[in-house]
């Protein structure tokens, strides 16, 4: 379009009526900021990138700006679009309306970019730990920490977002001021009904803080054996044995006992027993024991032992101790050892399974009294 048309569509819209060119020019430079913010906020990104030296380990800073491209981009236009306002002839009541909606979108952003940026901090902080690996302890410490305060801080963050964004209408801050001037009764039924949401969300903060369990912790909840799958801001998700979820409020864990096997390591002892004769040669089956704990890669040989831990009417009762790494190996090392341990015994000393023992002692000799005569 050359500078000669551009000037023949101005003296067109000049002839228009007032009331439609002043609404209408009004329209097209408010478009145009919006326009211009785009593509300055394109031109600021392609000349970020090409700036940035290549680096082996990203920056916040780097990270930030690639993930806040929403943020950033609406930021571009509510602050062209806001600069381009005094210049239009709107009437006032549709330039305060405008102003408004401006506010909001600059409230909305501060909250949209906030979360943005915890999210890449934590993002970055758990970087440093690796939960692919056997000790895995502190990993998951610092993950389930920073998984449930992230949380926590979202939904802080939005509550603050959306109650200024809303405050910023007179109705609503009068509302809020009326609220706030009786909030007797108010504020004790709002509390009662918000009772089970806060106090989940006061346990999230507790739990991360303390942390009774953490993410991937092998737990017993309600007689049933799992790990710890998901932990939000209200509930726990437990990925059970046989892979159905159970999923339980996050108040259970502070209110309820519960068994957690890698509360301070993932290292557990784990324990077979069996019943055999009294005739079995106890010295041999804990050489075998050390022998199948030396050959298997699930023993990590700081315990293998093993005793007479009982000694009933017909059988003596053995228990074996070996140690694992983790739980779910720990399992699959009991059920070796007992499978090994039961077939050793079948081989060598098959005399040593229970059997059942019947004595009928000596039979009774016929009388040999006078005139008595065998039958």
């Amino acid at each position: 379009m050359t500078h000669e048309t551009l000037r023949d569509a101005f003296d067109h819209l000049a002839l228009a009526p007032a009331w439609v060119s002043a609404p209408v020019w009004s329209t097209l430079i408010l478009i145009a900021a919006g326009a211009v913010g785009l593509v300055l906020h394109r031109l600021s990104l392609v000349l970020f990138k090409r700036l940035q030296p290549p680096r082996k380990v990203r920056t916040f800073f780097e990270l930030f700006v690639e993930n806040t491209r929403g943020p950033s981009r609406l930021a571009y236009v509510v602050f062209l679009v806001g600069a381009a306002l005094p210049s239009v002839s709107f009437s006032a009541s549709t330039t305060i309306v405008i102003a408004h909606m401006l506010l909001v979108g600059f409230v909305l952003l501060v909250g949209w970019t906030s979360i943005r940026a915890s999210e890449i901090g934590a993002t970055l902080y758990l970087h440093r730990f690796r939960t692919d690996v056997d000790d895995n302890l502190l990993a998951r410490k610092h993950l389930t920490q920073v998984r449930i305060l992230k949380r926590a801080a979202d939904i802080l963050i939005g509550l603050v977002t959306i109650g200024v964004a809303l405050m910023t209408f007179d109705d609503v801050r009068q509302y809020g001021l009326s609220l706030f001037a009786s909030a007797g009764a108010a504020s004790l039924v709002v509390g009662l009904a918000a009772r089970p949401l806060l106090t989940n969300l006061i346990a999230g903060v507790q739990i991360a803080i303390t942390q009774p369990i953490r993410l991937e912790d092998a737990v017993i909840v309600e007689g049933e054996w799992g790990w710890i799958e998901e932990i939000t801001s209200t509930y726990v998700v437990v990925r059970l044995w046989d892979w159905r979820r159970m999923v339980l409020p996050i108040a259970y864990f502070l209110e309820k006992p519960f068994q957690n096997w890698t509360r301070e390591s993932g290292a557990l002892i784990g324990s077979v027993y069996l019943y055999l004769d009294y005739s079995v040669p106890v010295q041999a089956v804990r050489d075998k024991l050390n022998e199948i704990a030396a050959q298997s890669p699930l023993c990590d040989g700081k315990v293998i032992n093993l005793q007479v831990s009982d000694a009933r009417d017909s059988v003596i009762e053995l228990r074996a101790l070996v140690s694992a790494r983790t739980a779910p190996q720990c399992w699959d090392l009991r059920c070796e050892v007992r499978e090994k341990l039961i077939a050793f015994v079948q081989a060598d000393y098959p005399h040593a399974l229970p059997h059942l023992r019947v004595d009928f002692g000596k039979t009774a000799t016929p009388s040999s009294s006078p005139g008595a005569r065998p039958v």
